[in-house]
């Protein structure tokens, strides 16, 4: 079996186990070939030739495997999310073992599952035209925003920890007026933030919202109504019951749901998805790209899951 592997050299911050990984596949006769993800790279040159793989491994944070998802979107190719990053969001929500030997065996049986992809479509500061980009678990305008770009030189350092010294940086986030353009039906309203969501579990395992469904079509929009992050204290407290018990309500927060969306915002807010700062602001519109990713998971997925990948090979035991 062949692997192609994209590995960015700026994720995380200590050792992911990644050579014990490629030993161990290695161990099952597995060939891998190694591509590394810096600044300036060009991703789509590191994928230029992903149809001749078996498998694709990114090897990074949840912005570097959605980039390579979106670079693969409709393929059919399996990816398997390698947990290098800080928070690892995507490989938690699909069940990704975290251990190198269970990554392996996970690679090489290739079960997998298809999920839906967000799409942004952007403009730039002092740029012109539209850029497009994809996301696996959210994107957002506002407080998440600016929470991520407090938390970005802490994350080498404090790890998750990061994000909650940036929410005590961000006691008192901006209020913007949203208007919503959800599916043609317009949505007037006001918080500090807005998030489409698409895997519902963020970090700390804290669920954002109770329905959200990868696999339905849709995303939920959740406009955050408090004007402080202590004012969404209720949420989280009713997002951490749900790991002992149904508790379908967030207290705090306006939840929609679309296909097609639009987001205006006064004043306008930066943006983010996955953890990753965009270099612009509000507005934006986004859609929902059905199936468009196939991850590679293991028999814990709790999504439901295809027979198999592309070849339907096991490793040899």
């Amino acid at each position: 079996m062949n692997i192609l592997m994209v590995t960015n050299l700026r994720s995380g911050f200590g050792d992911s186990g990644l050579y014990e990984y490629v030993r161990e596949l290695g161990s099952h006769r597995a060939e891998v070939t190694l591509r590394f993800l810096h600044e300036g790279a060009d991703l789509q040159h590191l994928l230029r030739d992903a149809r001749e793989y078996a498998r694709v491994v990114a090897v990074g944070g949840d912005g570097t495997v959605s980039g390579v998802a979106y670079a693969l979107r409709d393929t059919g190719i399996p990816v398997l999310p390698y947990p290098a990053g800080t928070a690892n969001l995507i490989a938690r929500n699909l069940g990704i073992p975290l251990d190198p030997a269970g990554l392996a065996f996970a690679t090489l049986a290739g079960r997998t599952i298809t999920i839906d992809l967000g799409e942004l479509s952007i403009s730039p500061r002092g740029g012109h035209g539209v850029r497009r980009q994809g996301f696996s678990i959210a994107a957002g305008a506002g407080f998440d925003a600016q929470l991520m770009e407090a938390a970005q030189p802490l994350k080498a350092t404090l790890g998750e920890g990061a994000y909650i010294i940036g929410a005590l940086q961000n006691l008192v986030p901006t209020v913007s007026r949203f208007r919503l353009n959800l599916d043609g039906h317009v949505v007037e309203t006001e918080g500090i933030a807005v998030l489409l969501m698409n895997l519902a579990r963020i970090q700390f395992d804290i669920a954002v919202t109770h329905g959200a469904d990868a696999q339905d079509g849709l995303l939920e929009v959740v406009v955050l109504k408090p004007t402080s992050p202590a004012g969404l204290l209720p949420a989280v407290w009713a997002a951490l019951l749900d790991q002992l018990r149904d508790h379908p309500a967030r207290p705090g927060l306006e939840i929609h749901t679309a296909a097609s969306i639009e987001v205006f915002a006064d004043p306008r807010l930066p943006l983010e998805y996955d953890g990753e700062l965009l270099d612009a602001t509000t507005p934006f519109s986004a859609r929902v790209l059905p199936r468009a990713a196939t991850f590679i998971v293991s028999e814990e997925s709790p999504l439901p899951r295809d027979d198999f990948g592309a070849d339907g090979d096991g490793p040899e035991m």
